[in-house]
């Protein structure tokens, strides 16, 4: 099969380029998403801040105009109601991304096709060796980890585990999301709960934890169900789903490939932002970028690199946690108390100005961050 362009990968980045040609109409580049999965399951929640560049928020489930940190000694609350937290839970997205495919003339999605091998150029043209076949496209977007997370290939990793939990009575405030409440982890981690209250009854609780080696769910399970029988206080409860995810904070800058006509994305090639693992704004954002080069005949586009002061910025901020991970409660609850919320969630949403990072510098205790101003950046193995 001969197209024009083949995106390898239909997770959240692969879905949200096609679902933006497809909007296109006839205009559309002819093009194929190859997926290995046979179908879609809610597998992941998306959480981001509503700010006014938010795109999909017709499919967000919950929001929440109060968020909550906490450490061992301190609880913040905040009051972020001008831009207040949300949730999108994957099965929306799925389920709506696979019906507007559908309906598509031009973009196509070919679940349960395992790619094989590296593509390869032949005659001018990416050759694709499939489980259903070979698929000839001129253009490539390859939304597939280049390789499993690894300890090195970051600089620190996010890795968590949760559970949608539903118990017999009241238990969850469900006008407040709890972030980031701190606990004990093992040395060298940053380990805090994430509690998102969908109503009195049901939550999704989490564990989550910031280390300089991804870890897999087991290592969380004994932690999460802890978490889950303190929260509920001893009542009976069912677990609904679970998820569980690796997100890259702070990878090496990807060099670009020799030929544009094939080009990374996704969550491991910039989709995600390193201080905080934020993927699905900036995917959605590259998504618009890479569809409107792609209509006007420019071929795909990777993720823009954030600007100077912001990588500066995000830098030298992993850096402090991943040597100094016992302060991390202390940073981030001065970050919430002292930042007014409007600010906070632009330099969140990579909408901030530069007011807004003077603001989050100053609620940083200088020490430890101008400590690190001398220090060598940690080394990252590049793919």
């Amino acid at each position: 099969m001969e197209i024009d362009l083949l995106i390898l990968g239909g997770g959240a980045a692969g879905l949200s380029l096609a679902r933006r040609l497809a909007e296109q109409g006839a205009t559309a580049p002819r093009t194929v998403v190859l997926e290995s999965r046979v179908d879609y399951a809610d597998d992941r929640t998306w959480c981001f801040w509503m700010h006014p560049t938010a795109q999909l928020t017709h499919l967000v489930r919950r929001r929440w105009a109060k968020v909550s940190l906490a450490s061992s000694t301190e609880r913040v609350l905040v009051d972020c109601a001008e831009f207040p937290y949300a949730l999108l839970p994957s099965a929306g997205f799925y389920q709506e991304s696979c019906e507007l495919l559908a309906q598509s003339e031009r973009v196509r999605l070919a679940l349960g096709v395992a790619v094989r091998g590296t593509p390869r150029k032949v005659d001018g043209l990416w050759e694709v060796e499939t489980s259903a076949g070979v698929h000839r496209a001129r253009w490539i977007v390859d939304t597939r980890p280049p390789a499993p997370p690894a300890a090195g290939a970051a600089v620190l990793w996010q890795s968590f585990l949760g559970a949608e939990v539903e118990c017999t009575g009241p238990v969850f405030d469900p006008t407040v999301a709890e972030i980031m409440h701190f606990t004990t982890g093992e040395a060298g981690q940053i380990l805090f709960h994430y509690l998102l209250p969908l109503s009195p009854t049901r939550a999704l609780l989490e564990v989550t934890a910031f280390a300089p080696a991804p870890a897999g769910p087991d290592a969380f399970r004994a932690e999460l169900t802890r978490f889950i029988e303190q929260r509920l206080e001893g009542r009976t409860y069912r677990i609904r789903r679970e998820e569980h995810g690796i997100l890259p904070m702070g990878l090496p800058t990807p060099t670009p490939l020799a030929d544009t006509t094939y080009v990374r994305a996704g969550l491991m090639a910039g989709g995600a932002r390193a201080s905080s693992g934020y993927a699905f704004q900036r995917i959605q954002r590259w998504a618009e970028m890479c569809a409107r080069s792609l209509a006007e005949g420019r071929g795909p586009q990777a993720h823009a690199a954030d600007g100077w002061v912001l990588r500066q910025m995000d830098a030298l901020f992993l850096q402090v946690l991943r040597h100094r991970p016992e302060l991390a409660p202390t940073i981030f609850l001065a970050m919430f108390r002292q930042v007014a919320p409007a600010r906070l969630v632009r330099f969140m949403s990579d909408q901030g100005t530069w007011l807004d990072d003077l603001a989050i510098i100053a609620a940083l205790p200088p020490g430890p961050f101008l400590h690190e101003l001398f220090r060598p950046a940690p080394s990252v193995v590049r793919s």
